[in-house]
């Protein structure tokens, strides 16, 4: 089931107010739905990254929380697309498996994900690159939005997306789960398995997931060739758990090989071409990429009479190959090589104050393995120094800000191709300091204000810097620019919700001021014949926007609840004259509305895998908390694009309905199974999302209409068995 929500011109910290789990907790209650009153229990919320651990009431930056619950219960390809419903949030894709978080209109290298406690690297630069990380494995996923965050440095302009581990278990529990689900338009099958425990303090994790689907069809377009894939991932994690800290060492490994999308057509009866395989084969097509991200992190956790000292050591490998004319070889291949390290110092809250300390960085080696080139090899290290405070005075003000100091070195090397430079060797120094002040104002019991001003620092990626070649992901001839300046922002955000035992609303408003903002534009030449060429350049710009939500909850079991999510992304100054082609910031997402009403038809005490009492209806009842919901996701037309160039065309406005139902099952008041069914696009609506790469395909010669459509109507069946497995003492 998808969380959503239907607007007051408010915004949000929106499902955050629906959330009332502790994320540092080592254990959590599995109810399968929200229960009554969670979303007005701010107090048992803990926000990490902001400054140190932080009580979602005190947070004084948007933050927005996907509980395990809400993931278990949504339909989706991909982790990314699993938490794109959240106010703020969008995502850029390509087909079924490949989805890149937006937030609030930024989006690549200005979005920092951390997944087991580190920055995930990989290829973010790139369109047509995803997000390499399994979703069976994230418990729970927090979003902070806007640069107010410091522990993350340079890249977390837009916000933070971090990917929380299941949490471990408590003392003398081991538990295994088997999940698996099917989705009717592409065929999608997948399975989970997991075993975790812990026993005397020693604990483990151990994850497989596999998931493979064939092409997705939609009305316009039928079966679409090349959005197949396949999906592998693994993750072992053992650990100690002590009174004194923790000290765990986890791995994970993840294979994914999606099928390319070339949306090429047959000129005279419109139908997409490139296949070699039938639309409902589960087997690769040319052409096709094949992501391999392997990454090993070590979590350690000092508890002190003071606070706690806590370092995280990571390195990760990521593999991309790309290969158009044969299986057996490949024409691109990056291998990165990234090395991370991060040691910080947080407090315990004394006499109202509370403080972290840190210090953070990394080291990259990426090199091309392949026969054709679009950035050189390069190395790269940073570093970022850190310090926040917090004060809270009395019972209804919190104050938070710090400063945080970066400095990262590029170096690109020289490749000399057929007897001519290809690649310049240069190098580039940047240097950073930023910083965040903030308050919260907890007014009354029913209504907090958030005020916050930040500065954020970004700079430029290889791909932005030194480009030199075709790239077939977006399929366009791309030129670096090494005189390109860092970027720097300013925020303002300004948050106002209210909690009542009927209605919950929020509204957050931003104001977002870039320096130097960097976006590509078209260039009057041809560099490769059959490839538009694109170069790097950049600007200033301002973003402005609001986040709203409400729930309504009349009655205990019935839920109405709505959201409203907008953004305006201008350009103002650039090389050239600003015009209406050109002053509006290319990919912005569109306005969009949700709304969803939800219906508890049942929820008993808590009656899992815990031997808990029960009652007598709840021991009785085969389904306990079983819900029905019908969801309403309306975008707005956008008319607000780049369309110099014809580098985006506006995209009308379109409304999806969805249905969901789920319920726990029950034998003899103990879960035996978690069941969800949810019809996403239940009209089968045929649509193209404005932040879709697939939009600017050809053009089909009948219809006349241009790239491919998003899937159609799908139906998901999902089933989760929790297995309770007792350890001896």
């Amino acid at each position: 089931m998808k969380t959503r929500f239907i607007i007051l011109p408010l915004l949000c910290l929106c499902t955050a107010v629906a959330a009332q789990e502790d994320i540092h907790t080592n254990h959590h209650t599995e109810d399968s739905t929200d229960v009554f009153f969670r979303h007005l229990n701010l107090n048992e919320v803990t926000v990490t990254g902001v400054t140190g651990d932080t009580k979602l009431k005190h947070a004084t930056a948007p933050v927005s929380i996907v509980t395990p619950q809400v993931l278990r219960a949504t339909a989706s390809t991909n982790i990314i697309d699993a938490i794109a419903h959240q106010p703020g949030v969008s995502q850029l894709t390509t087909g079924g498996s490949i989805s890149k978080p937006i937030i609030r209109g930024l989006g690549y290298n200005r979005v920092v994900v951390m997944s087991e406690g580190v920055r995930q690297e990989g290829q973010q630069w790139g369109d047509e690159h995803g997000i390499e990380v399994d979703g069976s494995s994230v418990g729970s996923v927090e979003i902070l939005k806007g640069p107010a965050s410091l522990m993350y440095g340079s890249d977390a302009m837009a916000g933070v997306v971090i990917l929380h581990a299941q949490p471990t278990l408590a003392e003398g529990e081991m538990r295994a789960h088997v999940s698996s689900e099917y989705q009717t338009n592409n065929g999608l099958f997948g399975y989970n398995l997991s075993m975790a425990g812990n026993q005397k303090g020693f604990v483990w994790d151990a994850r497989y997931s596999d998931k493979m689907a064939h092409a997705y069809k939609n009305k316009y377009d039928g079966y679409v060739p090349g959005s197949q894939f396949r999906e592998r991932a693994g993750r072992l994690m053992l650990g100690l758990n002590k009174s004194w800290g923790h000290s765990r060492l986890a791995w994970t490994a993840y294979h994914l090989t999606p099928s390319i999308i070339e949306g090429e057509r047959d000129p005279e009866t419109g139908e997409l071409l490139g296949s070699s395989v039938s639309p409902k084969s589960y087997g690769k097509s040319l052409p096709f990429q094949q992501v391999k991200h392997y990454k090993l992190v070590w979590d350690n956790t000092l508890n002190l009479p003071s606070g706690y000292l806590k370092a995280i050591m990571g390195y990760q490998q990521n593999r991309r190959q790309e290969f158009e004319e044969s299986a057996d070889d490949y024409e691109l291949f990056f291998k990165l090589h990234t090395m991370t390290y991060d040691l910080r110092y947080v407090t315990n809250e004394w006499d109202g104050w509370k403080f972290s300390t840190g210090i953070g960085g990394m080291y990259q080696k990426s090199g091309n393995e392949g026969e054709e080139y679009l950035i050189p090899d390069y190395r790269l290290f940073d570093f970022g120094i850190y310090a926040t405070a917090s004060r809270t005075i009395g019972e209804r003000w919190t104050l938070s800000g710090g400063v945080r100091y970066d400095h990262r070195r590029l170096h690109g090397y020289e490749l000399v191709e057929d007897g001519a430079v290809r690649f310049q060797d240069f190098a580039r120094h940047f240097n950073g300091l930023t910083g965040s002040i903030g308050t919260v104002c907890n007014i009354n019991e029913h209504f907090n204000l958030r005020m916050n001003l930040a500065r954020g620092f970004r700079t430029p990626n290889m791909s932005e810097l030194a480009s030199n070649g075709v790239h077939e992901g977006s399929i366009r001839y791309e030129l670096g620019n090494e005189r390109l300046k860092a970027e720097y922002s300013l925020q303002a955000d300004l948050g106002l919700d209210f909690t009542s035992r009927y209605v919950s609303a929020q509204v957050a408003l931003f104001a977002n001021f870039i320096d130097n903002y960097i976006f590509t534009h078209r260039l009057n030449q041809e560099i490769e014949e059959g490839y538009l060429t694109y170069a790097y350049t950049q600007g200033d710009a301002r973003l402005l926007g609001f986040e709203a939500g409400i729930d309504i909850h009349p009655i205990h079991s019935i839920h109405l609840s709505n959201t409203f999510s907008y953004v305006d992304a201008q350009l103002t100054s650039h090389h050239s004259q600003l015009t209406s082609s050109n002053k509006y910031l290319p990919f912005t997402p569109a306005p969009r509305w949700t709304s969803e009403l939800k219906w508890e038809l049942t929820h008993h005490s808590h009656t899992t895998v815990n031997h808990h009492h029960t009652t007598d209806a709840a021991h009785r009842s085969l389904l306990n908390n079983l819900f029905l919901a019908a969801g309403l996701d309306c975008f707005l037309k956008q008319t607000h694009i780049y369309s110099a160039d014809n580098t985006e065309t506006p995209t009308p406005a379109y409304a999806l309905l969805s249905l969901s139902a789920g319920a726990d099952i029950q034998a003899k008041g103990r879960k035996v199974a978690e069941l969800y069914i949810t019809a996403d696009n239940l009209l089968n609506k045929a649509y193209q999302n404005h932040l879709s790469r697939l939009k600017y395909a050809d053009i089909n010669a009948v219809t006349g209409r241009s790239g491919v459509f998003n899937m159609g109507r799908n139906i998901t069946f999902k089933l989760v068995v929790p297995i309770e497995i007792s350890i001896s003492h």
